[in-house]
């Protein structure tokens, strides 16, 4: 994950610039507690409409029961589960930001940056969203369920959707902090959260998680939102 990172600081020291050169500030709060909301949004929604239409069951009986286990709790597995959800959401994400910044600094640190001399807020969102997508398909072609193409679609869609609102809140705030929560966020709450807490089914795999469809559908919805965001705010 932090090969984006170690390319951007090469590309930067052929070209004579300083690592300094790069949006290390923290930036805004706001921003940065946004970023860490929308993807718990987005995810929340998405897996609440899985669980809704029968797509995939709610609050599995068994992950429960293990995370209850792991706490010393066996007796008591609501309350190890919230505590477990508790401690992922916040411990876990904060450790996990070391490696997602590797990532970060090289995708909307340095990328985002150098395509914003070339093209309009929407082009960067494009491209930027497809190199990222493909960077990651080796990974999704190894590790996948079936059918690859159904997921690199799926995967796609739901990275292009993430990119237009990283680089709303990157070139807002002139920080890479806010993709680097965000980051953390989408993967604590779909990898480590949600996706454990549903009880599969026949078609689970293909609505859940983040290549199924459910999730892409509900973050392409809300990049159109930030796309106009920018738009009328000249980015």
């Amino acid at each position: 994950m932090w090969t984006p990172a170690i390319a951007a600081f090469v590309t930067l020291k052929i070209r004579g610039r300083k690592l300094t050169s790069l949006p290390w500030a923290v930036g805004n709060w706001h921003d940065n507690i946004q970023s860490y909301l929308i993807p718990v949004t987005y995810i929340t929604i998405s897996y609440a409409l899985v669980w809704m239409l029968g797509f995939g069951g709610a609050f599995d009986r068994e992950t429960i029961a293990e995370w209850s286990n792991e706490l010393g709790l066996p007796n008591s597995p609501l309350a190890g589960a919230l505590i477990m959800v508790i401690l992922l959401a916040t411990v876990q994400f904060v450790k996990s930001l070391g490696s997602i910044a590797g990532e970060e600094i090289g995708w909307r640190g340095f990328f985002i940056w150098e395509l914003r001399k070339v093209l309009p807020f929407g082009g960067i969102s494009l491209v930027s969203g497809i190199v990222w997508s493909v960077w990651h398909y080796p990974i999704i072609i190894k590790y996948g369920f079936g059918d690859p193409v159904f997921q690199i679609a799926c995967f796609t869609l739901m990275i292009i959707s993430m990119s237009v609102i990283m680089a709303y809140y990157t070139f807002r705030s002139k920080s890479l902090w806010p993709a680097i929560i965000f980051h953390g966020a989408h993967n604590i709450y779909i990898q480590k959260i949600f996706s454990p807490l549903t009880t599969e089914m026949d078609r689970t795999k293909f609505w859940i998680d983040e290549y199924g469809l459910m999730v892409p559908i509900i973050v392409m919805l809300m990049a159109f939102y930030y796309w106009k965001r920018a738009k009328a705010e000249g980015m």
